[in-house]
């Protein structure tokens, strides 16, 4: 119960210190962050990439999916029941508002088979320097990456990194960390 508050005292000072930063500042820092990942060598080497669609306060991801999605296969995930899958997306056209009001893919019957994820590209609340991830509390993406063998990048703006975070042993760790300042390698 102790780390469930922890875990819920942090979602909450994270979403008041976003809240100190203006849309602009985010999407410039959202555009630092995707220009670092595009240098990494998963990156560069993966061709089957799975993202997500951001919602306000998110890493945003929009721009970065219309650039690539003609030269890798985008994936992005959809909700179904308590479990996120993942679909091909081929464009603006092609998403409808999902559960949460996230864009999704609208053709839900065709899942991406795990083994063709080359690379997951992961949201959070926030991150700390062991690889750790906050997400927030509903255990979407816990489920969907412990399915995964894929490597898991998490992506956040540098204030959502610290140096720990409370974390319980279903929580999956990222192999890379990205900000608009720095990439954590693994040790």
């Amino acid at each position: 119960m102790i780390l469930h508050k922890a875990k819920q005292q942090l979602r909450e000072d994270m979403a008041s210190l976003k809240k100190s930063y203006t849309k602009i500042a985010l999407h410039q820092m959202s555009a630092k962050i995707m220009e670092r990942l595009e240098e990494t060598e998963l990156f560069r080497q993966s061709s089957s990439i799975a993202l997500y669609y951001a919602i306000p306060g998110e890493v945003q991801t929009a721009g970065f999916i219309e650039k690539w999605y003609q030269d890798k296969k985008i994936l992005l995930p959809v909700v179904v029941g308590n479990d996120l899958r993942l679909l091909h997306y081929t464009g603006k056209d092609s998403l409808k508002p999902g559960a949460f009001g996230i864009l999704e893919p609208a053709d839900t019957d065709n899942p991406v088979p795990e083994e063709e994820i080359d690379l997951i590209v992961v949201p959070g609340v926030a991150f700390d320097r062991q690889h750790n991830r906050l997400g927030r509390g509903k255990g979407f993406y816990d489920r969907l990456l412990s399915t995964l063998s894929a490597p898991k990048i998490g992506i956040c703006y540098d204030f959502q990194l610290k140096e720990n975070i409370p974390v319980e042993p279903f929580d999956k760790k990222m192999d890379l960390i990205i900000t608009e300042q720095e990439t954590l390698f693994p040790e």
